[in-house]
């Protein structure tokens, strides 16, 4: 590599990234004075660099905070804005000392393995998990800093990816020949390059423009409700929503009157829906109760029909709530989003395919739409960026839809590693911390993993599970057995997994992050 340096420094971990799951990583593990690499100028990860100014929190402020570090004012019912989670963040890292871990504008540009293989009788590379600390260097990792052409390299014997699944390598959709961007006369960009707009740039965009937003998650909605508020004169243009897939969204955290946790996020209320490791007569009542798991899903989108015209917008899914919200594809709707579109400032365009024209975009049934900016909010490439960075024959590994990882954490057959933030649940935060606490104590030589073999079944067993509850089956979610999947990773750590005072608690109450404080039970 061009301005390579031979000079190694040697450290026991390396973190990469110093968003919510590299903040976590270096808090649980400052024992070890890790050395975090952050490839901009800031903390934050998304909420610093893939936000824009309407974005907000998805889940309640007490369902997304550190165990040891609760939000001031926790008892708010607003969403937090992105620029109140930065602050949160801000002061999660000033509070426990975390930013003297940190170097910023240190880019991860190549990764290699230096560690040792055991080779078996019959040729098979082996991986010894025993003792993942052992005093010598597995991983060699070279990064670029202020953006020069020069080149550190760095030598740990265990390496934490945080890089996450969002970022800065967008997902774009694939066009015929000769009708993708390059023959459209507006401009075309991704959510992404948005986002790196301030605030009079991106109303300077949008304003009194024919804008098309593609998609229908949260950054699409999000660039929609902005793009109607910058519309609102007279001399305004609609924006118009070209969606390919429908999804339930959900305007706040209460159904016909009730809290939402009591439909997913209790025991009782997990207990309706298949989990792993079930015995025969859990897999047997589970199937007994199917109906009712039915009908907790046919009341969430009642009241969605009921309470959200989308009958009127063509907008009510096929599929049921359930696989929405098992998929961790629910978003929380922006209070403005029906009434800008009723005051018909944004429109919605279903479509199976779509391509460009000179003015605009032509959908398959041969009709088009002018437009003079198309955003594509068509998501990101998390996994490209993380094959691009990791040495075969480890980046093989990653290819399937789903990374394979044992706890949520550990791939079995990439040793000394560990992927945070890559597992999803109702709140990333909390994942992300109890899985960096369970790290903290593997590394500690606490407990031992399984073996490969038992780790690889258990990992099947949860796709499987994912499989079965939703079609959308395209991420490591656990959202309907988040509180079972947080029970085996206390077991493993010694901890009690009931963590309520009593059981009353236990059935119908929520868990969230100060459920997991660190104190055996």
């Amino acid at each position: 590599m061009a301005g390579q340096q031979n000079c190694h420094v040697l450290s026991k971990i390396g973190i990469v990234g110093a968003g919510i799951s590299g903040l976590a990583a270096a808090k649980q593990l400052s024992r070890h004075h890790p050395v975090v690499f952050e490839a901009t100028d800031s903390i934050g990860g998304v909420w610093k660099h893939c936000s824009s100014k309407s974005t907000t929190l998805q889940t309640p402020r007490c369902d997304f905070e550190f165990s040891d570090y609760p939000w001031p004012q926790r008892g708010y019912s607003s969403f937090p804005s992105h620029t109140e989670v930065l602050d949160y963040l801000h002061g999660y890292a000033t509070n426990f000392d975390l930013f003297e871990y940190v170097k910023f504008n240190s880019k991860v540009v190549q990764i290699k393995f230096i560690g040792e293989w055991e080779i078996d009788d019959v040729g098979q590379r082996q991986l010894d998990y025993s003792t993942p600390l052992t005093g010598q260097p597995v991983w060699e990792v070279a990064v670029k800093t202020n953006q020069s052409e020069f080149i550190q390299w760095y030598a740990f014997e265990f390496l934490v990816v945080c890089i996450g699944k969002y970022g800065d390598m967008p997902k774009l959709p694939n066009f015929p020949p000769h009708k993708g961007p390059q023959i459209f006369s507006g401009k075309v960009l991704h959510s992404l390059d948005y986002c790196k707009l301030d605030n009079e740039a991106a109303n300077q965009l949008l304003k009194g423009k024919k804008v098309v937003v593609v998609g229908y998650k949260k950054s699409a909605i999000d660039l929609a409700v902005e793009c109607a508020e910058a519309n609102k004169g007279s001399d305004g243009q609609p924006c118009t929503m070209v969606i390919r897939t429908l999804h339930w969204t959900v305007p706040s955290y209460r159904i016909w009157g009730l809290p939402f946790f009591l439909f997913y996020s209790t025991r009782s209320s997990q207990f309706l829906h298949e989990r792993p490791n079930q015995n025969l007569w859990k897999i047997l009542l589970c199937f007994l109760l199917s109906p009712l798991r039915g009908l907790v899903s046919k009341f969430i989108e009642s009241y969605l029909l009921w309470k959200l015209p989308l009958r009127k917008y063509g907008l009510k899914p096929d599929h049921s709530f359930q696989e929405d919200y098992a998929s961790c594809q629910m978003a929380i709707l922006p209070e403005t989003f029906f009434s800008h579109a009723n005051q018909g400032r944004i429109l919605f365009k279903k479509t199976s395919n779509w391509w460009f024209w000179d003015g605009g975009i032509e959908f398959d049934n041969k009709t088009k739409l002018d437009a003079d900016v198309v955003v594509l909010a068509t998501g990101f490439e998390g996994k490209k960026k993380l094959k691009a960075i990791l040495p075969e024959p480890f980046s093989s590994l990653i290819d399937a839809s789903v990374i394979p990882l044992y706890r949520g954490t550990i791939h079995p057959l990439v040793p000394n590693m560990a992927f945070v933030g890559y597992l999803e649940s109702v709140s990333n935060l909390h994942s992300a911390e109890l899985r960096c606490k369970w790290l903290a104590r593997l590394l500690d030589n606490q407990f031992n993993l399984p073996t490969i073999r038992n780790m690889l079944e258990q990992t099947s067993k949860e796709e499987k599970v994912m499989q079965k509850t939703t079609r959308f089956y395209k991420r490591h979610c656990i959202s309907t057995f988040s509180i079972n999947h947080s029970d085996e990773i206390c077991k493993e750590m010694g901890w009690g997994f009931w963590r309520k005072k009593n059981w009353l608690l236990e059935a119908f109450s929520p868990y969230s992050n100060q459920d997991y404080i660190e104190k055996k039970l």
